[in-house]
């Protein structure tokens, strides 16, 4: 991330006396007063750049940001920008976040093999364009595929420009339990699934396509 800062703001740090010292005798001081000074100095910056930060998040939110839990600047700094690159991302179809704007072609217009091939190269293209797939195993390819033309490339989200900035897509129905229990959940998650419910879970059990997508 970009931090405020000047290199008048570094020449600053340098102490000027009147004093006729040798030349080393000089360059020595200098390199003990610099080097003493630059932590001071980097809090300085991270210090404006907070400041900055929030000023800019103020139209933004409702409530201070003073409320965020304390944390080191740089980690703040970190929060608070992508809070920022949040607030003004563009929302759009996900297909337009690529230019030109990603468009496939009909599931039902590709035989198996094309189809195969297609869907790996789209996985890598979301990839590249910080979108990335969870739960995939219990689908064929066909059946992501069709997710990914259906519900994934039509569907408006922001856009959010930070190297960081994933979105995950899970691409398994938030009230399908059954299929989340049998091939994806942990031991422990199963564990606290039945107590929670007093149900008992299905029997863990390998997805039928295991795929390595990109993390």
């Amino acid at each position: 991330m970009d931090t405020i800062g000047t290199v008048a703001a570094r020449r600053g740090c340098v102490a000027r006396d009147g004093w006729d010292r040798p030349v080393v005798e000089q360059q020595s001081r200098d390199a003990f007063e610099m080097s003493d000074t630059q932590p001071v100095t980097k809090e300085v910056e991270l210090l404006l750049d907070n400041a900055r930060l929030r000023d800019e998040l103020e139209p933004y939110i409702d409530e201070s940001v003073d409320g965020v839990v304390r944390m080191p600047l740089t980690v703040e700094n970190e929060y608070l920008a992508s809070m920022l690159a949040w607030e003004r991302a563009p929302a759009m179809p996900i297909a337009n976040w690529f230019n030109p704007p990603l468009q496939l072609p009909h599931p039902e217009s590709l035989q198996d093999d094309q189809l195969q091939q297609r869907l790996n190269e789209t996985i890598q293209q979301l990839y590249q364009a910080h979108v990335v797939l969870e739960c995939t195993d219990h689908l064929s390819d066909r059946q992501l595929y069709t997710i990914i033309y259906r519900d994934i490339l039509p569907c408006c989200e922001k856009k959010v420009d930070l190297p960081r900035n994933f979105l995950h897509w899970r691409c398994l129905d938030d009230d399908d339990e059954q299929t989340w229990l049998r091939y994806y959940a942990s031991a422990v998650e199963r564990r606290r699934w039945q107590e929670a419910t007093g149900g008992k879970p299905p029997r863990a059990e390998r997805p039928p396509y295991p795929r390595q997508l990109p993390t």
